[in-house]
Formats: structure tokens, C-alpha cells, sequence
């Protein structure tokens, strides 16, 4: 394993990103809008805050999944199992604002110079990171080891310093060099020139672009070019490999890092890789859009068929039904064949098992539906699990995720869904239970659109509670910034991305009960404050309510509307339950119980589209 020594500052970057709304600006009598920026989110709701290691330590990240054995000097810090490691290093703080295609970042006044120590073990190359402040004296002790390792190689990057005095000695004896000028001063077989759009090494070039550059600074990209082009060195590829790789790594770079070696090679097979992806992509988001679209069509709801095993079981039982596959499967073809399903559902969630049922007519679900004109989607997460030593919960199902996406693909569903719980008690949900279950859902957001499958994000707030319309406002507010800080970590197109949310109101066992009108107004106050106008459309759970509550109560939130994104419903029991009381496990009775569920639906339906005082 060759070892690189990286010379340079490990900064804390801050991400706060905006959305385009503009009522948290202030006017000053000259018509200059100012941002009432407050670090704790009080004045200013509509951001997501991320702070990630930049600077040297970009560098340090990039070589180390290159396999190189890679340190920062002057600390132990070292790269491990995909997480910073070590001692010695105190971190510059750098605030990064981004809104729309902007970026503006703020760095502190006084620049620390970069620490030097010469390594106790011997290393192949000492790598002059952008984020080094030079000094005379850094440069001096650089050169000074270097007489003594004769055999030791530099790497410089000299950014658009290169007229410095103390520089020149060091440009010298460099064998790469790195800048973002056209210096003219280096030999084509060592200098590597990085622009905003191209990089040019070897006598040969090649363009590169970012489709989500607000959410990373020049500053980290040219580090990921750089490191990478040192990396793919050091390796022994050729000038066209190195350059391929390098495209390919920071293309696909996100604020949580950047690609191993083994998968770089994987994108770069082939002459026209980049083609063949951009354009593979480019289709998979524009049918994830266009039905993104058709689920969120006015006057349409989302029917949720999605029941687990043990869920269906428990209501069977109450009902005195068996619970067996042609039991569930036979209650589940009422809601299919309900007749002008289409009219009033643009989509139906479904379970595994259901998925690979077969109507009557002998197709399976999955397809029968898709004839209809109702669009199949599938639950997709693994049930709850307690965190370790703790009653709050986290949701199974990331592992093996891709692999079942493309499953389901195949079988033709075109949406998921991922349900995350939190209970409102003394102390819960904690930060950490929030925290958590948000990145959950972000990535597996991030999974379905790259399987091209819509994904649903569930963040549900419990109604069986004692808590009151305010406590519960509160704290969907409170998961919805989290959840939408992590979709934009983890660069979720929200355009292709559905919210489905809890409706506010006084838990169950809360003395005063909510009225429509309550939870009407806060409902749609919460979602005004808390949701990213570029969403795709939000969704509401009925989670428990009776089937007529949650109907008054989502005409009570459309009354308040209207709303920057298409608003509907994805009701389970209150579209189920009365065809449930109606079939009660006799198909003799299936008639009565589609007309019962066909009511429901039409009732909800109307309630999208008629506001009523």
C-alpha cells in the first residue's frame, strides 16, 4: 500500500440550504432583501442544516478509498470504514449558504497556516493539499524533507497562487501540480489545469458538469478532481483512466462522500459511459415524474392495501375471520374490483404478498391494476424495531433494498412507500430517534428513484396519545425539518418524492378532542412552514381516525388550501373498515362491501374538490 501524507486544513463546512420562498426576507428602505438568518432555525424554518468535514480532509477521504494509505500531517487523522478517525486536528469552521443555484459561504478572517511534521514512516508521496496556507516556513520544512527522501514524490496543488515567492521552489521539485489558472509555466506531463467545466491533464482534456452543484461548493470539487487524479497516479492508470475516473467521482460525489475505486472502474467500462448514464438517468427521472403526476392527479386519492401480516391478522380476529392467504387475498380483490376505482384512486399501495396474488381473471395484481389505470406501488420497509435500550423505534428494510426495488420494478410497480413511527410522550421522540428514522427514509428515497420507482416518505406521528393539538403541531414540525434536511443530504429530487404525513390533532386519550376546524387550520399552518414548495404533492394517513373523521378532517385542511403542491389523501382503514363490516369474510357479501368502500372513496374524493364553509 503506497502512502500519501496530505499537507493542509481540515475545515467544518455548514450547509444551510433555502428554498426559493421569500417571506423570511426583510426589505431595507434602499429595497435590499435581507435574511433573517438565525442559527437555531427560529427566524428562518426553510433550510437544512448539514455540516460535513471539507478542506484537507476531502483529500484524506478520496485517497484512502483509493487504497492508499493516507494521514494529514501534524494530526493522527486517518480515514476508516467510512468515517474520519484519529487525533490532532482542529477543524476551521466555513459556513455555506445555498439558495437556488447560488452559493455564498462564509470562511473566518484570520487563515491558519498548515501544520507540519515530517512522517515518522517512510511515505511515497507528500501531497500539498488546496487547503494548505502556505508560509515560507511550511514550504521550507516540505523541501527540506524532501532532500532527505530523495525517492519521495510531490503533488502541489496550487490553486490560483501560483505567483507566491515561496511557492516557486516547491513547483520545482513538484511531479503533478494542480491549478485552476492556465499557468503556462508547467510541462504538460505534470500539471493538471481544473476549470469549472473541463480538466485538462496530458496534452488531453475532458468535461465534467454537476447537476446539483448548490449543495457543493468549487472548493469541494476541485479537492474530490484533484485527489482523485493523485489517487488514479499513484495507481498506475493511464492519462484517458485517470481523467474518466476523476469525472466519474466527482459527478457522483454527495455531501456524504465519494466512491471507492473498484465502483469508479465499474462507471468508466466503456467508451461512452457517461452518455449511456446521463441518458439512462435523464429517462428513469422523467418517468418517475410523469408518474409522480398521475399519483398526485386532482380528485384522486391513494388507496393504502399494504397491511403486514400481523396487522391483517389482528383485524381478522376482530372480526371473527381466519387468517389465511385466500382469506386475505379475497378481501383484497373487493377493493380491486370495485367498480370506478380509477375514477377516484390513482394508486394502490400493496403488500409482498398481495403483489404476487392473482386477480380473477388469472393475472397478478400488479398487472391487473395497471390495466385499470391505477397505478401498483409496494410497501417496502421490514416492520418496527426498538433501538437498543430504549421503547422508540426505528424501521427495518435498507438491507437488500436496491435488489428488491428492481425486483418490484420488474414486476411493474411504479411507487413505494417507507413508514416511519414516532409516539409523543414525556422526552419522545428524541432528537436521536428523529434523527435516525429521517436518514432512513432519505436513503431509502434516494434507493427508489435510482431503481425508478416514486417514493413515498411516511414520517407518522402516533394519534393513540395524550398530547395536545399543539404538542402534536410541534412535533411533526420538528421531523418534517429533519426529514427534508436529509432528503437534500442525500440529493433527493423532491419533485419525484411524495410526502405522506399525519394529519395535527389532539392525541386519542386528550381530554378535548380536536374539532375539523382545528385541525384544519394547524394542519395546513405546520405543512406551509415545513414543507419545501418544490415537493411533489403531500398525502395524508387517516392513522386511526374513523373513516367519517378523517374525511370531515381532510375537507377541513383543503378549506385552508390553497397550498404550493397537490394535496390528497392515502387512507387504509378509514377507505377499509366499512367494506370490512360489510364482507366479514362471506363473498356472498363482496357486492355490499365494494359499494361500502366505493361510498368512502367518493366521499373523499369530493372532499378534494369542493370547498365547503
Amino acid at each position: 500500500m503506497s502512502g500519501v501524507l496530505v499537507v493542509g486544513n481540515v475545515t467544518k463546512d455548514v450547509y444551510l440550504r433555502l428554498d426559493g420562498r421569500q417571506n423570511k426576507f426583510e426589505v431595507d428602505g434602499e429595497g435590499v432583501a435581507w435574511l433573517d438568518l438565525a442559527f437555531n432555525g427560529a427566524s428562518h424554518h426553510f433550510y437544512a442544516r448539514h455540516a460535513v468535514f471539507g478542506g484537507a480532509a476531502v483529500s484524506l477521504e478520496v485517497l484512502s478509498r483509493f487504497g492508499l494509505g493516507a494521514r494529514i500531517a501534524g494530526s493522527e487523522m486517518g480515514f476508516s470504514n467510512g468515517q474520519l478517525t484519529g487525533e490532532g486536528f482542529s477543524e476551521i469552521y466555513r459556513y455555506v449558504l445555498c439558495k437556488d443555484d447560488d452559493i455564498v459561504y462564509f470562511s473566518p478572517s484570520e487563515r491558519r497556516a498548515a501544520k507540519w511534521r515530517a512522517p515518522r514512516e517512510g511515505v511515497d508521496w507528500i501531497y500539498v493539499d488546496r487547503s494548505a496556507e502556505m508560509s515560507r516556513e511550511l514550504a521550507e520544512g516540505i523541501l527540506s524533507y524532501l532532500e532527505s527522501a530523495p525517492d519521495v514524490k510531490l503533488a502541489l496543488f496550487v490553486g490560483k497562487r501560483v505567483n507566491e515567492m515561496h511557492m516557486y521552489k516547491l513547483k520545482e521539485r513538484a511531479d503533478l501540480i494542480f491549478t485552476e489558472v492556465e499557468c503556462g509555466e508547467c510541462t504538460a506531463d505534470k500539471c493538471i489545469c481544473i476549470s469549472k467545466d473541463v480538466i485538462r491533464f496530458g496534452g488531453k482534456q475532458i468535461g465534467w458538469s454537476l447537476r446539483r452543484q448548490d449543495l457543493m461548493t468549487h472548493l469541494t470539487t476541485n479537492s474530490i478532481i484533484a485527489a482523485s487524479i493523485l489517487g488514479a497516479v499513484v495507481k498506475g492508470k493511464s492519462v484517458d483512466e485517470i481523467l474518466l475516473l476523476a469525472r466519474a467521482n466527482v459527478e457522483n460525489a454527495n455531501l456524504d462522500g465519494t466512491s471507492n475505486l473498484n465502483r469508479l472502474e465499474e462507471m468508466i467500462l466503456g467508451e461512452n459511459y457517461r452518455v449511456k448514464n446521463i441518458a439512462k438517468k435523464e429517462d428513469k427521472m422523467s418517468e418517475i415524474q410523469e408518474n409522480t403526476q398521475k399519483l398526485m392527479a386532482k380528485g384522486k386519492g391513494i388507496l393504502a392495501a399494504d397491511e403486514s401480516g400481523g396487522s391483517i391478522k389482528k383485524k381478522f380476529e376482530s372480526m371473527g375471520i381466519e387468517d389465511t392467504e385466500q382469506n386475505r387475498r379475497d378481501y383484497r380483490n373487493i377493493f380491486f374490483t370495485t367498480p370506478d376505482l380509477e375514477k377516484y384512486a390513482s394508486g394502490v399501495i400493496l403488500f409482498d404478498e398481495t403483489a404476487r396474488q392473482l386477480a380473477d381473471n388469472g393475472e397478478n395484481f400488479v398487472k391487473f391494476l395497471s390495466e385499470r389505470g391505477v397505478i401498483p406501488g409496494i410497501k417496502v420497509d421490514q416492520g418496527l424495531e426498538n433501538f437498543e435500550g430504549s421503547e422508540e423505534k426505528w424501521t427495518k428494510g435498507l438491507d437488500g433494498l436496491p435488489e428488491r426495488l428492481a425486483e418490484y420494478y420488474r414486476m411493474g410497480a411504479r411507487f413505494a412507500k417507507w413508514r416511519a413511527a414516532f409516539e409523543i410522550s414525556e422526552g419522545t421522540p428524541s432528537e436521536m430517534a428523529i434523527a435516525k428514522n429521517a436518514e432512513i427514509l432519505a436513503q431509502y428515497a434516494k434507493d427508489c428513484q435510482e431503481a425508478g420507482i416514486v417514493p413515498i416518505v411516511e414520517p407518522e406521528v402516533i394519534y393513540d396519545s395524550y398530547c395536545t393539538i399543539e404538542q402534536n403541531a410541534e412535533i411533526t414540525g420538528k421531523i418534517l425539518d429533519k426529514l427534508f434536511m436529509e432528503l437534500a443530504v442525500h440529493d433527493v429530487d423532491l419533485a419525484a418524492c411524495i410526502l405522506k404525513v399525519n394529519m395535527v390533532l389532539a392525541g386519542k386519550q386528550y381530554e378535548a378532542q380536536s374539532t375539523p376546524e382545528e385541525v384544519g387550520r394547524e394542519t395546513a399552518k405546520v405543512l406551509r412552514e415545513h414543507v419545501p414548495e418544490g415537493l411533489a404533492g403531500v398525502v395524508f394517513l387517516s392513522g386511526g381516525q374513523t373513516p367519517e373523521q378523517a374525511t370531515e378532517n381532510l375537507q377541513a385542511v383543503i378549506n385552508e388550501g390553497p397550498f404550493p403542491w397537490p394535496v390528497t389523501f392515502s387512507f387504509a382503514r378509514a377507505l377499509q373498515d366499512p367494506a370490512l363490516y360489510a364482507w366479514r369474510g362471506d363473498n356472498a357479501n363482496a357486492d355490499a362491501a365494494r359499494e361500502a368502500f366505493r361510498e368512502r372513496l367518493v366521499a373523499n374524493a369530493e372532499a378534494l374538490t369542493k370547498k365547503q364553509n
